[in-house]
């Protein structure tokens, strides 16, 4: 299985005031950075192969604290990047609240393009695309994503088979890990919106070969007794 791990960039002055989209230089404050380094020492002795990030600044940041401890170089990918939103980048949502395509926004995500700007739905694409080569990257492996709410929500919404027009209900805090574990039947979300423990995410010792054979004097299964109920997917 390979183990994706995607991660919001910490909170910055933008954070619930205006939509920084890409504008240039907006960068983690201190609580931003105090969440970044809470994170990396969460993540512990996790076995990450490789981090990638999106160029912005609040992204590297917070992808840094994660790669330095680790001796990790980053990796810059622009379509992991924040949504393009066009004319509304900058802007400040208390104006956007009330702008005639908020409505689309919220509750037609899949059929409403931003002024100038990507749909939603050109978003998902483009990021799914993109997570789908860097886990052909590393089989089996661990990696992490340093990305960006919507966007995170977006691929989210793909993977679980959530319509594009719901991704809305989903919810990424700054500083907040979301895992998907790719396996043969599919992906499995293990974790949303982390704030907390991974410790779940860990590698799980192989259970020895003979603590699995029954007692003597026993009978199989399938004689005389009904099987073991299978275990359950890695279901949250």
């Amino acid at each position: 299985m390979t183990l994706l791990l995607l991660i919001r960039h910490g909170v910055n002055d933008w954070v619930h005031g205006r939509l920084a989209g890409w504008t240039p230089g907006v960068q983690l404050n201190a609580a931003g950075k105090g969440q970044a380094l809470a994170l990396s020492e969460r993540l512990g002795d996790l076995p990450i192969s490789a981090i990638y990030t999106s160029p912005l600044e609040r992204c590297v940041e917070t992808a840094t604290a994660i790669a330095q401890p680790r001796g990790l170089a980053l990796r810059l990918v622009e379509s992991i990047g924040e949504v393009r939103y066009g004319e509304w980048q900058g802007a400040e949502l208390k104006e956007l609240y009330k702008h005639e395509l908020w409505p689309g926004v919220q509750f037609y995500p899949s059929g409403t393009r931003f002024p100038n700007g990507e749909t939603l739905g050109e978003a998902q694409m483009r990021m799914v695309q993109a997570l789908d080569a860097l886990r052909a990257r590393h089989p089996k492996e661990i990696i992490a994503v340093c990305s960006h709410a919507d966007i995170i929500k977006l691929a989210v919404a793909y993977y679980v088979g959530m319509h594009l027009d719901l991704f809305q209900r989903l919810v990424i805090n700054p500083c907040s890990l979301t895992a998907i574990a790719f396996e043969r039947m599919g992906p499995r979300l293990l974790a949303f919106n982390a704030t907390g423990s991974l410790d779940h995410l860990r590698p799980q010792p192989e259970p020895l070969a003979d603590a699995q054979a029954p007692a003597e004097g026993s009978e199989p299964l399938g004689v005389g007794q009904p099987a073991a109920p299978e275990p359950e997917q890695g279901h949250v």
